[in-house]
């Protein structure tokens, strides 16, 4: 859908931005640049859609040479969504959303029913389509920018770190739901951040840049965190490299360990005897129908295992969550372990220390 060969951008001055940068992006792809300041992320995301011009090299959208494509024809096909928003302060809402689909020359009720879809696409209330840019929060504001990106329909979209405004919280949340309508709807997409965190969250493929617009590695981010090209990527990655692995592999990648498990009514010695095995002082107490009542030190236990005698697990995880999730809740845990549940809350075992460091070998 994207194609970059051997572009570069020089300004008058001598500066290269841009250095003989080639890559594709496939269609329904988002591929993030990312890299230190002053690395030409920015600039080779405006190459794209002519906000800046290339010095030289060919910059190709859906087989179409950019330089030989009208300007205004070409952005018209390509959404933008940009950090500070950019959404029209005397329009409402729904005329921001609408923008595009009326410059396009969409009939009225066209565009009116577009935008009462997107406007449900992206999470807001419908109420909200009447109000103005200055009456919403951050985070909806955000959300109107993506929508009036989508609003024609393009297959395109430049976001040029489009939640890097909006505290930690309200980007997480925005990241998940970009990714959920992602999932529907398919665009191709370059996405531009300087934070590698986010850049592995949102990328099924990253670029990283150096400065003066070199291309260090291109890959997934399971590779570059595995297998860093060179010394540059290594230190961008930073000294938790092994942690941001963990935040991409799934406690489904792992065989949970069975663990001390026990029923209400076993006799306090074959618990005891049950944790011994196990290498613990505790035992794991799940009733009749698998589903987990709890924990107790043995040495708490008199007589039998009673369903009062189980302590509630601080915290569990599920399939689908992340190893360093549950590195968080195991490290946190009085028994050193994460236990993992099923949808219903059904016992299905417990990862450990071993676990985790046996999936990143």
């Amino acid at each position: 859908m994207i194609t970059f060969e051997q572009v570069v951008k020089r300004y008058p001055d001598g500066t290269v931005a841009v250095d003989d940068l080639s890559f594709e992006v496939p269609e329904g792809e988002i591929l993030v640049l990312v890299g230190p300041s002053g690395c030409g992320k920015t600039t080779s995301m405006r190459m794209i859609n002519r906000m800046i011009e290339p010095t030289s090299g060919l910059i190709r959208v859906d087989g179409r040479d950019v330089m030989a494509t009208d300007p205004a024809e070409l952005r018209r096909g390509i959404g933008y969504v940009i950090q500070q928003i950019g959404l029209f302060p005397h329009r409402s809402v729904a005329d921001n959303i609408g923008t595009v689909p009326r410059l396009l020359g969409w009939q009225q009720d066209r565009t009116e029913e577009r935008v009462e879809e997107l406007v449900e696409v992206v999470g807001l209330r419908a109420e909200l389509a009447e109000r103005y840019p200055h009456q919403l929060s951050g985070g909806q504001r955000q959300r109107v920018g993506v929508a009036r990106a989508l609003a024609a329909d393009p297959p395109v979209l430049l976001m040029d770190e489009p939640f890097g405004a909006v505290d930690p919280i309200v980007r997480g949340h925005l990241q998940e739901e970009f990714l959920r309508l992602q999932a529907e709807v398919r665009k191709t997409i370059v996405f531009v951040t300087h934070d590698i965190d986010e850049a592995i969250v949102m990328g099924d493929r990253i670029a990283i840049l150096a400065e003066g617009g070199v291309l260090q590695q291109l890959d997934t981010p399971v590779e570059i965190l595995a297998r860093p090209a060179n010394a540059f990527v290594e230190e961008f990655l930073g000294a938790e490299r092994e942690l941001r692995r963990l935040a991409l592999i799934p406690v489904s990648e792992v065989t949970a360990d069975r663990g001390p498990v026990v029923r209400p009514g076993t006799d306090t010695d074959e618990a005891t005897r049950i944790a011994a095995a196990a290498g613990t002082d505790w035992i794991a107490i799940v009733d009749d129908d698998n589903m987990v009542a709890g924990w107790s030190y043995v040495t708490d236990l008199n007589g039998v295992v009673g369903a009062s005698d189980a302590r509630p697990f601080a915290a569990t995880v599920l399939a689908g969550d992340s190893l360093r999730t549950a590195l968080d809740v195991l490290v946190a845990s009085p028994n050193g372990v994460a236990v993992r549940v099923g949808p219903s809350g059904s016992y299905e075992g417990l990862v450990t220390r071993e676990l985790v460091t046996e999936a990143l070998r």
